[in-house]
């Protein structure tokens, strides 16, 4: 056997009288102990350096990016480089006598540094993420998926390299082979493929952003948007559940998003009262009389009288039948006064659209549709100003002679 640097302990062993054969296996054995020791030492020194040398650079940065590198773990992969190609270097030194074991060897390094080079990847990236998380401009944007997309292309590399590791074949052989099974992975990773185009369509159309209020009834999503990633879409709903829905669906299936609402000056009230038919009439002057008492409704109806004694003069209309010429119903008035009396309400956004219309009549009466915007968006608040809103409406539909439409009820007759 030629001498080695390697063979300095077998030689040793050798003269104090251990068989050769012996000799070697416990060459082999020791060498490789102070390999690992030695590996684990430098590993320990670089993770302490760098652990050092980054709590120095995160205290003097005023950004926090450096603080979410240490969060994400990248220096503690990083420090994991410098063992690695030590152990590439001291392998063929301690297998110097086992071709096959130190192939072996050094096939698991190189697999390592793989795996090492993934993950130091994976902790950029989500680091990345993180810091575009804190970032106003980039808060509502799905970075999980970009970041999602971008690890499926490493894996699959990843992947494809420890193959080639393994099988001893080159990466283009690799590929040309995997030409021919593009069909069977197309079929694996359907739902990530279909994941990343609505990901990119539901970006470049601003379809969907992260916080914003979603009902989406397939699915039974109605809440805020907390998750965009490349497969699922996470919703919390108001009552703190929270539904998944897959990314596809969004541009596959028809959705409601509310941050139009949000981000305008008002949320819509659209609700309606129907009135019995049978209740609506002309006023007679003595109605009229009752109805200036109504301080909403006085100089209106006053100036209203006034233009409508004044035509029905000029064209000598005969009143002895109300249906004759112009008049006053008290169905118009009640809508008059519905208006006046939400340009008077505080909570009412008077630059958006106001106005109480009458829809075509049902089986059940008149429809008085109330369409207006309320100032306070939060859901609460909104609730209770069109409460508020209806609360009265209600009581004071008795003042304009009209009833509300309501199913009869059944008593239950009790049989002696």
């Amino acid at each position: 056997m030629n001498f080695q640097p390697s063979h300095l302990l077998y030689e040793q062993l050798v003269k104090i009288g251990v068989d050769e054969s012996i000799a070697i296996y416990l060459n082999v054995l020791i060498l490789f102990v102070i390999m690992l020791l030695l590996v684990f030492f430098v590993d320990y020194i670089s993770w302490k350096c760098l652990r050092f040398i980054s709590a120095r650079t995160a205290r003097k940065t005023k950004t926090n990016f450096d603080d979410l590198l240490v969060a994400n773990k990248a220096p503690r992969a990083i420090a994991h480089i410098l063992p690695l190609f030590l152990a590439q270097e001291l392998i063929p030194i301690v297998f110097t006598d086992f071709s096959y074991i130190e192939g072996i060897a050094l096939k698991l390094v190189q697999i390592l540094g793989v795996i090492l080079i993934l993950r130091i990847t994976r902790s950029l990236l989500n680091t990345v993420r993180d810091y575009f998380k804190t970032r106003p401009r980039f808060k509502d944007k799905p970075i999980d998926s970009y970041i999602q997309v971008f690890m499926i292309f490493a894996w699959i590399a990843g992947l494809m390299t420890v193959f080639a590791i393994i099988s001893g074949i080159t990466i283009w052989k690799f590929f040309t082979a995997l030409g021919a099974a593009s069909a069977v992975i197309l079929l694996i990773f359907k739902d990530s493929i279909l994941g990343l185009v609505a990901s990119i369509q539901v970006t470049i159309n601003d379809m969907l952003r992260i916080g914003d209020w979603i009902t989406f009834e397939k699915y039974g999503a109605d809440g805020d948007v907390i998750e965009i990633n490349l497969a699922t879409v996470k919703v919390q709903n108001f009552d703190k559940t929270i539904t998944t829905i897959p990314t596809y669906a969004l541009i596959s299936d028809s959705f409601q998003n509310w941050r139009g609402m949000s981000e305008a000056g008002g949320r819509r009230i659209k609700r309606a009262l129907i009135v019995k038919q049978s209740g609506i009439k002309y006023l007679s002057d003595a109605a009229i009389e009752k109805m200036k008492e109504i301080s909403l409704l006085t100089d209106y109806v006053t100036q209203r009288q006034e233009k409508i004694n004044t035509y029905n003069t000029a064209n000598s209309i005969d009143k002895k039948l109300a249906i004759n010429g112009r008049n006053l119903t008290n169905v118009g008035l009640f809508r008059k006064y519905i208006e006046t009396y939400l340009e008077n309400h505080s909570a009412v956004n008077k630059d958006m659209t106001l106005m109480a219309r009458q829809l075509s009549p049902t089986s059940q009466g008149i429809p008085i549709e109330i369409y207006a915007f309320s100032s306070d968006k939060r859901w609460e608040n909104y609730e209770y100003i069109m409460a508020d809103i209806f609360d009265h409406l209600l009581a004071a539909v008795s003042y304009f002679e009209l009833e509300l439409f309501e199913l009869p009820s059944n008593p239950i007759q009790v049989i002696p």
